[in-house]
């Protein structure tokens, strides 16, 4: 899949973040990589068969005091070809994994541990299938 198509679907993600929650987001970057490399004990990431597809680095907005200042901003990575292999390289799977991964690394921001995105992304899986 070309990049241009990969960044749309990146931003079809973010603009479905509600609005209470999307106007909190401040200091943070999107960054497409080919190729994951593995997680730091220190990061936070979403892995699917073992398979790096995003990860989360910075202070989560809850951690930042008075003095966070002049720092350069949050990341958030997609590793495209990883979400590519996982999606079947099916442009349809793809979209879906990179909305799911944008979620989950934009709950990390908000200092969510692992079980608690887990549990917020069956809540949302499961208020979807209402509709």
């Amino acid at each position: 899949m070309k990049r241009d198509q990969f960044e749309k679907y990146i931003h079809e993600a973010i603009e479905v973040v509600p609005e209470r929650i999307r106007e909190k987001i401040l200091n943070l970057v999107f960054i497409i990589e080919d190729d994951p490399r593995s997680a730091r004990d220190t990061e936070r990431s979403i892995t699917s068969r073992g398979i790096l597809l995003g990860l989360y680095q910075g202070i989560p907005l809850p951690s930042r005091g008075m003095n966070y200042s002049g720092v350069l901003p949050d990341k958030i990575t997609l590793f495209q070809q990883a979400i590519e292999e996982v999606a079947g390289d099916d442009p349809g799977n793809v979209r879906k994994l990179v909305h799911e991964v944008v979620h989950h690394e934009i709950a990390h921001y908000f200092s969510m541990n692992e079980a608690e995105v887990r549990a917020w992304e069956r809540k949302r899986k499961k208020n979807k299938s209402k509709i």
